[in-house]
């Protein structure tokens, strides 16, 4: 499966597609264990990010509860990945390189150290590729989750970053 929260969040078979997610908590969630793929995110970790400061009473159960209709839509789309419960919170068994927003870091990343080595026709392709993942504004369907606002600051400074980078020599400023 791929995933995607560089804008709506989404999920799509490996035949590219789309699985109905549902909701907007059980998008937030996904979205939430998406932006930490394949490591355990801290219970309240989630519930600040799912509710912020007003929790519902027995918001380890609500969680639960988002956690079980999460992995439902997953298990209806087939080899989707396992939603795992530990001791400190929930882990999405997914490979980063199948999340958008991990590729294009890697991406990017790579594109520069490209760039500064003296490689400017490969570094514009990857930079160019992870500049292609995005689909609009970052996490557009789950923006009013109390997690989002600072992520979408995060992912939007990712994209103005990749696309500010330049493998040609600046000019000068005084020059007319």
């Amino acid at each position: 499966m791929f995933f995607g929260i560089l804008g709506p969040v989404e999920a799509r078979t490996v035949d590219g597609m789309p699985v109905p997610l549902g909701g907007r908590q059980v998008r937030a969630l996904l979205a939430l264990l998406l932006l930490d793929a394949d490591r355990v995110v801290g219970t309240d970790r989630l519930i600040d990010g799912l509710y912020g400061d007003r929790p519902p009473a027995g918001a380890t159960n609500a969680l639960q509860s988002q956690v079980s209709r999460l992995r439902r839509v997953l298990r209806v789309a087939g080899a989707a990945p396992t939603v795992e419960a530990h001791p400190a919170g929930y882990r999405l068994g997914v490979d980063p390189e199948d999340v958008d927003v991990h590729r294009a870091t890697r991406l990017a990343r790579t594109g520069r150290q490209l760039r500064d080595g003296g490689a400017p026709g490969r570094a514009v392709a990857l930079l160019g590729e992870a500049l292609t993942l995005w689909r609009g504004e970052p996490l557009a369907d789950v923006a009013a989750a109390p997690f989002a606002a600072a992520q979408v600051v995060r992912l939007t400074e990712l994209r103005l970053g990749i696309g500010g980078s330049s493998t040609r020599p600046s000019r000068s400023c005084g020059r007319r």
